[in-house]
């Protein structure tokens, strides 16, 4: 399920900051979501998101690509999200989000579900952040994510507006007992997963293409035997235009 574009918080008093428009479409050899092996075969990933203010939404779907879950060519997930993002009053370099995320299942059996989630994000080394889902709907549980990284925008320069960066990642989650119990069938808070992250984007202008290449494991032995595949390795090349 789709990570979430936040906001650029950038608007000045006084000042009328312009709606920002992002399309992106990314393909994927594998769909992981926490861990969880979605599908083990090619999945195609568009979505559009607006952004004014640190007021963001976007609506974000998978699309199947082989009848590995006998899905090819269909739509299995729908996500839609808002976002609000702002500085932490009183905190410099410090971020807070809150949000909502409503997902749909057409073509499959699941039913729809909605999450709310906030948290925090640091302009400190590694970029550390914190941010805890809660479903409200079908699974009635929680999962929290403590992540960090490091970006390098500018790895080689072409041009101004040409230039390679480099995007690292690492981040663990932690499961509640009724979102285990919802999702794995098992009892009892765990820690759920490890997922680890590294990009190459390319930047043209508005335009970047992003290779990048993912592995995740699951943490806990009792999750690990109530899934197919526990540990995933998958890569993927993302195409994104803003305006």
């Amino acid at each position: 399920m789709a990570l979430i574009r936040l906001a650029d918080v950038t608007a000045l008093a006084g000042q009328q900051e312009p709606v920002k428009i992002a399309v992106a479409a990314d393909y994927f050899s594998k769909y992981i979501w926490r861990g969880q092996n979605i599908n083990d075969e090619s999945v195609f990933q568009p979505s559009i998101s607006l952004s004014r203010s640190g007021f963001s939404g976007s609506v974000w779907g998978n699309l199947d690509l082989t009848k590995e879950n006998d899905y090819s060519g269909d739509f299995t997930e729908l996500d839609f999200t808002m976002d609000y993002t702002t500085a932490v009053p009183g905190f410099e370099g410090a971020n807070f989000s809150v949000g909502t995320i409503h997902y749909q299942f057409p073509s499959t059996s699941f039913k729809p579900t909605t999450e709310l989630y906030g948290g925090f994000t640091f302009a400190a080394p590694l970029s550390p952040s914190i941010r805890i889902y809660r479903d409200v709907d079908e699974i009635d549980g929680s999962y929290a994510q403590l992540g960090v990284g490091h970006i390098v925008e500018k790895l080689m320069t072409i041009s101004e507006s040409c230039y390679y960066g480099l995007q690292l990642g690492a981040a663990v989650g932690y499961s509640s007992s009724q979102y285990n119990r919802g999702y794995f069938g098992i009892d009892g808070g765990k820690f759920n997963d490890l997922t680890l992250s590294a990009a190459l984007p390319f930047c043209l202008g508005s335009w970047t293409i992003k290779p990048s290449i993912n592995y995740s494991m699951m943490l806990s032995d009792s999750i690990c035997s109530a899934t197919v595949e526990s540990d995933n390795l998958w890569a993927g090349i993302g195409l994104t235009v803003n305006f």
